[in-house]
């Protein structure tokens, strides 16, 4: 099961004097090459399926890679197997590799993302790839931030029922700033022949997170405000979740909210944490804060909707 995961840490959550570490293949490798090992069967329908999963959630570890190709019913063996088709793919740069490393060690997992031969195949094969050389100079804090959400879609994959579909930054507008900008993922859940809309915004502490989160609030003010049936593809107003590193980040989180004043009326945030993911059922992964006696305190969330 999957809480034999023995952490306390988020493997997401930021570290203190943390770096990027390229752990890839350097040199170069010609289309005519990898065409060859296409037709000779060396690169065959798993990899290409890795390529699409990696395509689509844009970062991924190698274990949510294995997770989803289950998920997707391909018969792969182990964790093992699943490696060595990556190797295979990092070897002919289709795709690259990252890890982290900080003063108190280095990260227990690879991220694989993209690299421009991998857009080429997707496109030789009619898959839309919005790829670009920038992708892999993404700064630490947006690469967690994709991991903790692709970490919640698989979670909630594998254990919500009433789970309907999922939409990975999805685009939103905030009306009077005419901005648009894209929380981490989307979920429509259907409860009861209702149809529930999520919308769920990864929080990193990442510097001067507190001050990216009031302006994003603001945008998330400015939406709700002006919200109506069918703004940015959502059907009804969507219930908005933070997935924060752990409980001490949710209540951190709360109260820049709330000293700052760009909370969302008549709205009950939501907060979750990463490893609340690894939970066999997910009904209480959700929390909330209450006022009692003039203080707030966390109030755990019967979400029955993810059963």
């Amino acid at each position: 099961m999957e809480r034999k995961v023995k952490t306390r840490i988020s493997p997401f959550a930021m570290r203190e004097g943390e770096i990027k570490i390229f752990d890839g293949k350097d040199g170069y490798v010609s289309m005519n090459q990898i065409m060859q090992k296409i037709n000779w069967g060396t690169i065959n329908d798993v990899h290409f399926k890795i390529l699409e999963l990696i395509n689509e959630f844009e970062f991924l570890t190698s274990r949510e890679i294995f997770q989803l190709l289950q998920i997707a019913g391909i018969e792969i063996k182990d964790q093992t197997k699943v490696n060595k088709k990556l190797e295979q793919l990092i070897k002919n740069k289709i795709i690259t590799r990252y890890y982290f490393k900080s003063p108190t060690g280095e990260s227990d997992y690879r991220v694989y993302c993209l690299e421009k031969m991998g857009k080429y195949i997707l496109n030789s094969r009619e898959i839309i790839s919005n790829w670009r050389p920038t992708d892999v100079a993404k700064p630490i804090e947006m690469i967690k931030k994709k991991l903790a959400g692709n970490q919640l879609v698989i979670a909630y994959i594998q254990k919500v029922k009433t789970m309907k579909e999922y939409k990975l930054k999805p685009e939103v507008l905030a009306k009077e700033a005419s901005k648009k900008f894209k929380p981490t993922v989307a979920i429509k859940f259907e409860y009861e022949n209702k149809i529930f809309n999520f919308v769920y915004e990864a929080v990193r502490r990442e510097e001067g997170w507190k001050e990216s989160l009031v302006k994003r609030m603001k945008l998330w003010q400015d939406f709700y405000k002006n919200f109506a049936k069918g703004d940015s593809g959502f059907e009804t107003i969507p219930q908005l979740v933070f997935i924060c590193e752990d409980k001490k980040h949710m209540a951190e989180t709360f109260k820049e909210i709330v000293m700052n004043r760009v909370d969302i009326p008549k709205m009950k945030l939501y907060f979750t944490t990463d490893l609340a993911q690894i939970e066999d059922k997910l009904e209480r992964s959700l929390y909330t804060f209450v006022e009692k006696e003039g203080k707030y305190k966390e109030s755990n969330v019967d979400a029955k909707i993810l059963g």
